[in-house]
């Protein structure tokens, strides 16, 4: 299993940076996805600012939420410098 997501910090250009329940901080841009029926209401900012993290997955209001294996595989690594 990979590690999950225990922080969220999202920002206006549709990317979060995410860190993970083994210390790991990498950053994921979900703007690829905005074209999915299913991720249409994140295209809306202030609903996209609304993400965390809840038992391990990335989620919003609405039962709206991302696979966090996805999340990890997918998402690249932050330099220590802009991780603190």
């Amino acid at each position: 299993m990979n590690p999950r997501p225990v922080k969220a910090i999202p920002h206006p250009d549709h990317s979060l940076t995410l860190t993970f329940d083994n210390g790991e901080v990498k950053r994921f841009d979900l703007a690829p996805y905005l074209g999915y029926p299913a991720f249409e209401p994140l295209r809306n900012i202030g609903f996209f600012q609304l993400a965390r993290c809840q038992d391990g997955n990335l989620e919003w209001p609405g039962n709206l939420d991302f696979d966090p294996d996805r999340l990890y595989l997918e998402s690249q690594p932050v330099p220590q410098s802009e991780a603190a």
